[in-house]
């Protein structure tokens, strides 16, 4: 970050005056706050540029910059947006396109970096990511299971006498989005890049495999009772019940105020699917404004808010699992960023198309459905989800 912001300050010496660069921000952590004031203070001793920090509730900003940005009233950046209403402002021209602000990407998760993508272009520097993944008790399973006989052997093993091997949420689309990739299924064609919301993969063979694969959990292994919440699973995880339970780094604080020796792996590969498990991945990043007067000054701070040394200082002030690669070597201590770190880098990012509001009712309904009997009609269930998702997209 050092040499980026000497480098800074060489660029900008040419302008004639320095700039008041605004920044909106939807931190509400008092850490993450400090995190970025105190970043911004350093871009600004380098550069000689002032950074005004704005708070904005995270789910007003898209509506806002869109709005504020062409009549010049918007931020110069965003730290962070979610990529899921990156299609969004992409569309009304809003964010500017960064490949070429972007000197390098080698450091970056390409998953992360895809996620950023829209239309093939990079609209965001991606900052930090979480996603779901296999969490086990190691007092329970001592080592993660590399197979899937593996992992039913060990929940199979723990799952007596008011003791459970594994649960989750059967009924949670997006938890169990792994599940489909791994099948085949997806929902929007990914054509280098490029979303196809024409294609639509939800209610192909892959995810009559990937149903019929969660209602084994339940009526085949006898794992996951009916009526089994995330609240759930994890309370049983964190008072030592259970041995295994899928969730995210959002649950990882109280796993460690229990004091439970855990581990994080990805879930294995199920049976017969042609490809492994790859969990939906959210990602956050640094975005310009299209209209901005400062662009390349932004730039500047956005890239050294990305870098190594960024990212490993945040993932200290708030625990979020960082998407640079050698931020996560750094962290090589921190089993969080560790395990999260290669569930994210083998998964999916979220569609960042508004199309996909018309994925999530039809798609989380037929999930929920295929979970509520031993066997149902998967093909018919499908069926109904995608004639209404078509209806939606329609």
């Amino acid at each position: 970050m050092k040499n980026l912001l000497t480098l800074t300050a060489l660029v900008l010496t040419t302008q004639a005056s320095a700039a008041t660069l605004t920044v909106w921000n939807h931190f509400t952590d008092a850490s993450e706050v400090a995190w970025l004031q105190a970043q911004t203070a350093a871009y600004t001793r380098a550069s000689g540029n002032k950074v005004s920090i704005v708070s904005v509730p995270l789910d007003q900003i898209p509506d806002k910059l869109i709005q504020a940005a062409p009549k010049g009233q918007g931020p110069d950046l965003i730290v962070t947006l979610p990529q899921d209403r990156l299609g969004q402002l992409a569309a009304a021209g809003v964010v500017e396109p960064l490949d070429r602000y972007l000197t390098t990407r080698t450091d970056l998760d390409k998953t992360a970096l895809s996620a950023m993508t829209y239309g093939g272009k990079l609209f965001g520097l991606p900052m930090f990511a979480e996603s779901v993944a296999l969490i086990y008790n190691r007092k329970l399973v001592p080592k993660a299971p590399a197979t899937w006989d593996e992992f039913i052997r060990a929940a199979q093993a723990n799952t007596a006498n008011g003791r459970y091997g594994f649960l989750m949420d059967l009924s949670n689309a997006y938890a169990n989005y792994g599940v489909f990739s791994a099948y085949g299924s997806y929902i929007f064609k990914n054509n280098a890049g490029t979303l196809n919301v024409k294609d639509v993969g939800i209610g192909n063979a892959g995810a009559q495999k990937a149903l019929g694969l969660l209602n084994d959990l339940r009526y085949r292994y006898k794992l996951v009772p009916e009526g089994v919440s995330a609240d759930a699973a994890k309370g049983a995880f964190v008072d030592g019940r259970l041995a295994m339970f899928i969730t995210g780094p959002w649950d990882m604080g109280d796993i460690r105020k229990a004091g439970i020796d855990f581990g994080i792996t990805t879930l294995p590969t199920p049976p017969g699917a042609t490809g492994r498990w790859s969990p939906f991945v959210g990602v956050q990043g640094v975005i310009l404004n299209a209209y901005g007067k400062n662009k390349v000054a932004s730039s500047v701070l956005a890239r050294s808010l990305v870098s190594r040394a960024s990212q490993t200082s945040f993932n200290q002030a708030g625990g979020r699992i960082p998407v640079s690669l050698a931020a996560r070597t750094q962290l090589k201590s921190n089993p969080v960023v560790q395990g999260f770190g290669r569930a994210i880098s083998a998964g999916t990012p979220m569609p960042n198309v508004p199309q996909m509001g018309s994925i999530w009712g039809p798609w989380g309904n037929a999930v929920a459905q295929a979970v509520q009997k031993p066997t149902p009609d998967y093909r018919s269930i499908l069926d109904a989800a995608m004639k209404e998702i078509n209806g939606n997209m329609k």
